[in-house]
C-alpha cells in the first residue's frame, strides 16, 4: 500500500475514533443531566449523592424558576370600604329602601338589615371616617368607623369585613356594633426645649419669612438657603401673621451672634394667622442654616410636635 493511501486511511480512522469519543461524551452528559434532575426531585440528600457519584463531565443545570407569590389580604386595608358602608347605612331607612343610600348599603351587605329611624330623628352624620383597622385572620378584619353629627357626640361603629385572597374584593359580613372610641395615646416629650427670644435675629427672620410665605408680603426666596425651592402659598390665605412662640432643639439658636457658616438648628414656630373669618393658631417645624452672618430656611414642614412637652400645638 502506498504511503499516501496509508495516510488517508489513518486520518479516516482518527476521525471515526474522535466521533466515537464525542458520542460517548454526549451520552455521559445526558446521563449526568438525568441523575441531577432526579436527585433534585428526590431531595437534598439524594442531590449530594448524585453530585459525588455522577460522571466527571456534568453540564450545570439551569436554575429553577421561582414560584409566583400571591400577596394575601394582609396588604389590603378595607377601612375605606367600611367607611363607605357605614355612611350609607346610617343615612338609609327601611321606610325608603329604594333610596340610593339604602341600595348602596344593601349591595355591600345584603344580609344586614337597614335602620329604622323614628320620625323627626336627627339627620344622618355630617361625616364618617375610618379611624382604626385590625386584621383578625388572613381574610377577616374589624374596622372602627367614627360618625360625627352636627349636634350629638361622635359615635363609633365596629364593622366586620371579609377580604378575598388577592385583596381586590370586600364584603361586610354583619351589622355594625356601637363601641367605645380609640383611647388617646400618650404623647412623648417634645425635643424643642430651648426658648428662642423674640427680639433675636433668628426670631425676626422667621417672622419675616412667614409674612412672605402666608400673606404675600415680600419674596420668600430671600429667606431660603441656596438650592431650596419653597414657593409662597398662592393665593395668600391670610392678611397678617405673628410668631407667638419659637422653640429650638439646639442651643445655637439662642447665640448672641449667628454661628459659623453651616451651623444647623431645628425650631418649632407657633404662629397666629388672621383673615376675615377669624384667628387661626398654626405650628411649623423648620430647619435653618447659618450663612454669611444670617439664618436661612433650609427645610419647612407642618409641625407634629408638642413644643415644650406641654399643651397642644
Amino acid at each position: 500500500m502506498s504511503p499516501g493511501k496509508q495516510a488517508l486511511e489513518g486520518q479516516a480512522a482518527a476521525v471515526v475514533a474522535a466521533g466515537a469519543r464525542l458520542e460517548a461524551m454526549r451520552r455521559r452528559v445526558r446521563l449526568s443531566r438525568l441523575v441531577v434532575w432526579a436527585a433534585i426531585a428526590a431531595g437534598p440528600v439524594a442531590l449530594t449523592v448524585a453530585v459525588t457519584s455522577a460522571p466527571a463531565v456534568v453540564e450545570a443545570a439551569a436554575p429553577a424558576t421561582p414560584a409566583t407569590v400571591r400577596t394575601g389580604s394582609g396588604a389590603a386595608d378595607p377601612g375605606g370600604y367600611a367607611q363607605l358602608f357605614v355612611g350609607a347605612w346610617l343615612r338609609s331607612s327601611t321606610s325608603d329602601a329604594a333610596s340610593w343610600q339604602a341600595r348602596l348599603a344593601q349591595s355591600m351587605a345584603p344580609d344586614v338589615d337597614l335602620p329604622d329611624p323614628a320620625p323627626g330623628a336627627q339627620p344622618g352624620p355630617q361625616s364618617v371616617t375610618a379611624v382604626r383597622s385590625a386584621q383578625r385572620a388572613a381574610d377577616r378584619w374589624s374596622v372602627t368607623v367614627a360618625a360625627q353629627y352636627a349636634e350629638a357626640p361622635v359615635r363609633y361603629y365596629m364593622v366586620p369585613v371579609v377580604v378575598d385572597d388577592d385583596g381586590g374584593s370586600f364584603a361586610v359580613t354583619g351589622a355594625p356594633a356601637v363601641v367605645t372610641g380609640p383611647a388617646r395615646a400618650p404623647v412623648p416629650a417634645s425635643p424643642y426645649s430651648v426658648s428662642v427670644p423674640s427680639e433675636g435675629d433668628l426670631a425676626v427672620g422667621i417672622g419675616e419669612f412667614f409674612a412672605a410665605y402666608l400673606t404675600g408680603a415680600g419674596e420668600v426666596g430671600r429667606y431660603l438657603a441656596p438650592g431650596v425651592q419653597l414657593p409662597a402659598v398662592v393665593p395668600a390665605p391670610y392678611r397678617a401673621v405673628t410668631v407667638q412662640q419659637l422653640l429650638a432643639v439646639q442651643d445655637a439658636a439662642i447665640a448672641e451672634r449667628v454661628p459659623a457658616d453651616g451651623t444647623t438648628v431645628r425650631v418649632c414656630a407657633l404662629v397666629e394667622a388672621r383673615d376675615a373669618a377669624g384667628r387661626w393658631p398654626l405650628a411649623y417645624e423648620l430647619t435653618l442654616k447659618a450663612r454669611s452672618g444670617r439664618w436661612e430656611v433650609a427645610a419647612l414642614e407642618t409641625s407634629a410636635a408638642r413644643p415644650g412637652g406641654g399643651g397642644g400645638v
